[in-house]
């Protein structure tokens, strides 16, 4: 039963060391961790909100392509229909709207009405197209006094069209200023009913191609192209080549000089980076094939949008997809970019006290027998200074009581030579002992005159 009682607490006493020494070091990885995890990435949300304005520079057929790639990629988009990109920047500008991303034309706004807003890039050319009745006209300032079609009170085409106009001093009276929509627009331009219509979209558009051929209706090239791309540093020059709609029936039947503002990607300045890199990707993927004023691999771009491009969108165009976005997919990419962070506890916290843990334990396991050593000191001190008989048995009385505390000490059998070490100087100091009582003649114990006998 003691035998059994002396276990148990061998065990007890090496558990409660391995907690003072491990427990401290526990607490100090779990701040460390706790620290480190504040400082992590979320994971990216799995859905997405898109606006889109449906008659406004095929934004709604880029948000369905859009739609389709990050489906492939374990992320639900939900495309919001928009009545034009000043309404789309308010949204994003909103966070009570939901909305994370944007397609927005170029100079339809800018970041003094939305500082909350930041672009990803621009994704292609959309022109500005003007068509009309009549003469044909050389330049926007010949609109004067005519019936015009700007576009809806809140989309692009209207914001694009109403600066133009007042830089050809177009506007006042006679002239009559028309917000009504793509649809609306061209069905009165067929019927008469107005002179011109201003529509930003793309040249592959097929409501375009059509408009283009019907008779008598014309597409205005403008002869000032250049100055206007000055002014308006967002416009671009381009050239529509004759017959590149149809060869067959030669349309148009000659070279169109056209004005065009870009479709761009908006995004809050709060959204995701992964989700972020995961767009520019689908924007390399829907928009980087040529088209009639496109060339391959021009688009996504960092052009002139009148937002400051995000850190990742920085990044994607100075160095590209990042490494792990290249070979990984797109979940595991995210998780080793947020997690990777957490090994500055191994490294920092971890890897030190993996050192520093052991010798501590050691000191703690090995400090319980050296403090006996300052009694085995005393005692030789003692012996130093020819002490009387009487004292020489109270100092032997103490060696042994010495020995004895020593010798109920749990130590783990790792640990235990050191309680042998420590046997061993205790007979050293006994020996002298006992010559200095013989030496005095005094008289030793039975077990030493025995000891004394054997050695």
């Amino acid at each position: 039963m003691k035998k059994d009682s002396l276990k148990e607490r061998l065990r007890r006493k090496l558990r409660w060391d391995l907690w003072l020494t491990l427990g401290p070091a526990a607490v100090i990885v779990s701040i460390a961790f706790a620290v480190t995890f504040y400082f992590v990435k979320p994971a990216p949300p799995k859905k997405l909100v898109i606006a889109a304005a449906g008659d406004e520079g095929g934004f709604r057929y880029f948000a369905r392509k859009y739609q389709e790639y990050l489906a492939q990629h374990g992320v639900t988009v939900e495309i919001l229909p928009t009545d034009g990109s000043l309404t789309s920047v308010k949204l994003l500008e909103d966070e009570r709207s939901g909305v994370d991303v944007a397609f927005v034309q170029s100079g339809a706004s800018d970041a003094a009405m939305a500082p909350h807003v930041v672009s990803l890039g621009s994704l292609s050319y959309v022109p500005l197209w003007i068509f009309y009745r009549g003469a044909p006209l050389q330049d926007l300032n010949q609109l004067q006094g005519k019936r015009i079609v700007v576009g809806p009170e809140t989309s692009g085409t209207r914001a694009l069209s109403l600066k133009l106009l007042a830089a050809n001093h177009v506007g006042a009276a006679p002239t009559e200023l028309l917000n009504l929509g793509r649809d609306e627009g061209i069905e009165q331009l067929k019927q008469g009913k107005v002179d011109a219509v201003f529509i930003v979209s793309p040249a592959e558009s097929p409501p375009i191609q059509r408009l283009a051929a019907v008779p008598d209706i014309q597409v205005l090239s403008f002869s000032r192209a250049e100055a206007y791309t000055r002014r308006f540093p967002y416009l671009s020059k381009h050239l529509l080549p004759r017959g590149v709609f149809d060869l067959g029936a030669d349309i148009p039947d000659h070279d169109v000089v056209l004005l065009a503002p870009t479709a761009n990607l908006l995004a809050t300045d709060s959204l995701h980076p992964a989700l972020a890199y995961l767009l520019l990707r689908a924007a390399s993927e829907v928009h980087g094939k040529a088209g009639i004023l496109d060339r391959t691999g021009e688009f996504p771009a960092a052009l002139e949008a009148g937002f400051p491009y995000s850190s990742e969108a920085r990044r994607y165009y100075e160095s590209g997809v990042p490494l792990l976005h290249r070979y990984l997919p797109f979940w595991a990419a995210n998780l080793v970019d947020r997690l990777w962070v957490m090994l500055v506890p191994f490294i920092a916290v971890l890897v030190p006290l993996g050192r520093l843990a052991p010798a501590l334990y050691q000191w703690r396991v090995r400090s319980r027998i050296f403090r006996w050593y300052a009694r085995l000191k005393e005692i030789e001190l003692q012996l130093e200074e020819s002490p009387a008989p009487e004292r020489l048995d109270d100092m032997l009385r103490r060696l042994d009581e010495a020995e004895r505390e020593v010798n109920r000490i749990p130590m783990p059998l790792a640990y235990a030579e050191n309680l042998y070490f420590f046997r061993e100087h205790v007979d050293v100091v006994r020996r002298r002992l006992a010559r200095r009582i013989t030496e005095s003649g005094g008289t030793l114990p039975p077990a030493m005159r025995a000891a004394e006998k054997t050695a």
